[in-house]
């Protein structure tokens, strides 16, 4: 098995980040990113968070790198895997979401990581993860049939089924069990990768970090001038609720940032700007919101 190179992938997410943040920069049209670097004081490592802020297109949105490491990691990472216990690690990624003005553009999710823990005289243990999803609120099937065809097209040279399982995997983790539904339609989720080696398992994360900009700037460019009213504006705002709630009761890599002694500010860059709840609301029957639950908020094959 190829020894696991950190440093590679550290090149490869640094150049990932300036490329996502040149592509949305241009989708935008207007704002640019403004960049923090910051350090994680006495712990270990640090990062690079930029964020864009009233744009032409994103109301807000953040592409955050980060890489940390440390001589214990914290219970959540040891409860389901106690072998990582006494382990000193390193976790270095890339991270991002984009919150658009428009609600006829969907709310947009990626994320590609590394995780290394070793100890003196055992070998490493490693893995990849990462994917991308999608959060509509006013669904479109071309768009969604879209988003999962480059999805399926990044996956397919790495073997039969990775998409599938990938697509599968991402359709069960975004979920919100507390309400019964998926957080939007999906993409790509993977987690624990090390099968086939380090190269084969690197080289498959970048073709998912490369494809993200592919699978979000078409939709981007096809629903950016769709006029939008103070009833598509509240909906939105209403559904970004929903957002908030996986990141904040469920969301996994959340959790491991604010254990481990992340940057909260970087942290919680995911969150978007403007939100709102209702107590028991419900769309009208037939409507345009309605369509989002009766036909995008399902596990759907969206390529047959």
């Amino acid at each position: 098995m190829t020894t696991p190179n950190i440093e590679a992938v550290r090149d490869y997410l640094l150049s990932l980040q300036d490329q996502i943040c040149s592509d949305l920069e241009t989708a935008d049209g207007n704002a640019k990113f403004i960049e923090d670097n910051w350090q994680r004081d006495g712990l270990g490592g640090g990062g690079r968070t930029r964020v864009l802020t009233d744009g032409g297109v994103f109301e807000q949105g953040g592409v955050n790198f980060s890489h940390v490491f440390g001589d214990n990691l914290p219970g959540s990472a040891t409860a389901h895997r106690p072998e990582l216990a006494g382990r000193n690690f390193q976790a270095v990624g890339v991270s991002l979401v984009m919150h658009p003005h428009n609600p006829y553009i969907p709310t947009s999710h990626a994320n590609v990581r590394f995780f290394i823990a070793e100890k003196e005289g055992e070998e490493p243990i490693w893995w990849f993860g990462g994917g991308y999803d999608l959060t509509p609120y006013y669904g479109n099937k071309e768009d969604v049939i879209e988003w999962h065809q480059t999805a399926k097209a990044a996956c397919d040279p790495f073997g039969d089924g990775v998409y599938d399982r990938y697509k599968k995997w991402c359709d069960e983790y975004f979920y919100l069990k507390h309400r019964d539904e998926p957080r939007g339609v999906g993409g790509l989720f993977f987690d624990d990768l090390n099968e086939g080696g380090f190269e084969h398992c690197f080289n498959l994360l970048k073709s998912i970090g490369d494809s993200y900009t592919q699978a979000y700037i078409p939709i981007i460019q096809r629903r950016k001038d769709t006029p939008f009213g103070e009833r598509e504006r509240d909906f939105q705002l209403y559904r970004r609720g929903r957002y908030v709630e996986f990141n904040l009761v469920h969301d996994r890599g959340t959790l491991f940032g604010l254990q481990t002694g992340g940057r909260t500010e970087s942290i919680l860059m995911s969150l978007p700007p403007l939100v709102k709840w209702r107590y028991n609301w419900q769309p009208e029957a037939g409507s345009a919101e309605a369509e989002l639950y009766d036909v995008f908020l399902k596990s759907t094959d969206w390529l047959t």
